[in-house]
């Protein structure tokens, strides 16, 4: 996921699964009724044959186990060499809203040889999300969506009614599972796919939002955990204020240190120059509406925006690209425009974002006046960045909702096994101290790894980090805990979209 303000996220292209007629008797979770899930039918994926595709037929609601259902799409990547097989690793790319299927289309080349020789990876695409009735709205409604930087108590209240405007709409537009598709629902999927494979015990990878339907999966399953990796946390116990000033911090962090690597890299357009002054200079320009957007003269870049360029170029990170924009924008040379208006002939349009995200966090907003005193307290903290986009679009996407079905509580994992709990230093989108504080709740149950470095997603961030997933989930060794990897500087030249994607999707798809 790239962090955005203004446009869409791009739209996932759907597949010829096939649903099994067999049924498999499950065991539901305490206090509710049993139901039943369909055994795999498996078939080649259309988009990449060497990968198997299926539905689970699972219910809409767990409560009522035998009334609507929907299709979750999973998918399987066979272990390379079955004689030396271990078992079926889970695996989750984050979002809201990321698709597992895709992310297992790539797998061998996302996890080392030795990880795909000896695991089945299994994809699924969340509730909600792709090919797993996909929460949709209305493309024409959304293509209305306000800013979500409202500057007077009269837009604010309009991006209010807007909100819950579009989320009726959704709901609409997606029917039940809209109001089923928080991560508390996904963790019981996760075991439905468990059994389904007939496996007594599961392996499990999730990155950045992937790493909440870890958590949750072994709280109220980890007994049936053989090995988990969290990667790039979410703290899913914070309040509001505590969200969004956590978000600004890491946010300016990242701008800190892109102004560092300037200082000590030759090949940076601004190598040897105040960066910070030039940025701030940027700042007051495009705060007096003098910054055409590089992609639409007729468009005017906000500070805003420009911060919200700071946070995606962090992901990778991509320094060198990103100075290279920013002395594109200076000197005013045009690029390619907006890929938004790709979906103005489309009549409805996949968005998870407020059936799983609005559904997982409470992060109240109760007046203008409360808006006015968050806002000022993350612009305080990070006055280069304005904040955080990811942080603030994810608050104000769902402010005038309803009360969350599954809100911010302190994690109590107390069953499972060792889990490996990884972190970026750096990391611009799930901050590290939200992995700390992840840690602290679950320290007799969690080992915590440091990466000292720069980006968001550990796994293969140098030799050490590698090593230590590796042998984690191959012969279930786990490192002292407090275990820190050094930083690998990134290649000059690095991109956020590189060949090898370091992540499906990041948090906070929003809108």
């Amino acid at each position: 996921m790239q962090p955005m303000v203004r446009a869409f996220g791009a739209a996932i292209a759907s597949s010829a699964l096939v649903l099994g007629a067999s049924q498999v008797a499950i065991a539901a979770p305490e206090g509710q009724p049993e139901y039943q899930v369909g055994a795999i039918d498996w078939k080649p994926c259309e988009e990449k044959p060497t990968v198997d595709c299926g539905f689970l037929e699972l219910p809409i609601d767990y409560s009522k186990p035998n009334g609507e259902k929907f299709k979750l799409a999973v998918s399987r990547l066979k272990a390379a060499d079955p004689s030396k097989r271990i078992g079926a690793m889970v695996i989750n790319p984050g979002g809201p809203g990321g698709s597992g299927v895709d992310f297992s289309m790539f797998a061998d080349g996302y996890f080392s040889k030795e990880i795909i020789d000896k695991f089945d990876v299994i994809g699924f695409d969340p509730r909600g999300v792709a090919r797993s009735a996909p929460i949709k709205c209305s493309a024409e409604l959304l293509q209305k969506t306000p800013s979500s930087y409202p500057k007077t108590k009269a837009e604010f209240d309009a991006l209010v009614t807007f909100n819950k405007t579009l989320r009726e709409d959704c709901r609409k537009q997606s029917g039940a599972i809209f109001d089923n598709a928080s991560t508390a629902e996904v963790a019981q999927d996760i075991d439905a796919i468990r059994r389904a494979l007939g496996e007594r015990k599961i392996n499990y990878y999730g990155i950045s939002y992937g790493t909440i339907m870890g958590q949750h999966y072994a709280e109220k399953f980890g007994k049936n955990i053989r090995a988990m990796i969290i990667d790039s946390n979410m703290d899913h116990s914070l309040g509001t204020k505590q969200f969004l000033d956590s978000e600004a911090r890491t946010a300016e962090d990242s701008f800190n240190e892109w102004i560092k690597w300037n200082d000590r890299a030759a090949t940076s357009p601004f190598h040897g120059q105040d960066l910070r002054k030039i940025w701030k200079d940027l700042l007051a320009k495009a705060e007096r509406g003098e910054v055409p957007a590089p992609w639409d003269p007729t468009v005017k870049m906000t500070p805003e925006d420009l911060g919200g360029g700071v946070v995606s170029m962090a992901y990778g990170p991509s320094w060198q690209r990103f100075a290279e924009q920013i002395k594109q924008i200076i000197d005013g040379t045009q690029a390619p425009k907006s890929a938004f208006s790709a979906f103005a002939a489309e009549e409805t349009f996949d968005n998870p974002f407020p059936g799983i995200f609005c559904n997982d966090y409470n992060l109240r907003v109760s007046s203008w006046g409360e808006y006015q005193s968050l806002v000022k307290s993350e612009y305080r903290i990070a006055p280069n960045t304005r904040g955080s986009s990811l942080g603030h679009g994810a608050m104000m996407g769902c402010v005038g909702f309803p009360k969350a079905t599954n809100p911010q509580r302190t994690l109590k994992i107390k069953n499972s096994p060792k889990i490996l709990l990884t972190n970026a230093k750096h990391d611009p989108a799930t901050a590290y101290e939200w992995a700390v504080n992840a840690h602290r709740q679950t320290r007799d149950t969690t080992v915590f790894v440091t990466y000292e470095g720069w980006g968001h997603g550990v796994y293969d961030r140098s030799e050490c980090t590698l090593k230590i997933n590796n042998e984690y989930l191959v012969s279930l060794k786990l490192p002292r805990n407090g275990t820190s990897c050094a930083a690998v500087e990134p290649p000059a030249q690095a991109s956020v979209m590189s060949a090898k994607p370091r992540i499906p999707a990041g948090p906070f798809s929003v809108r």
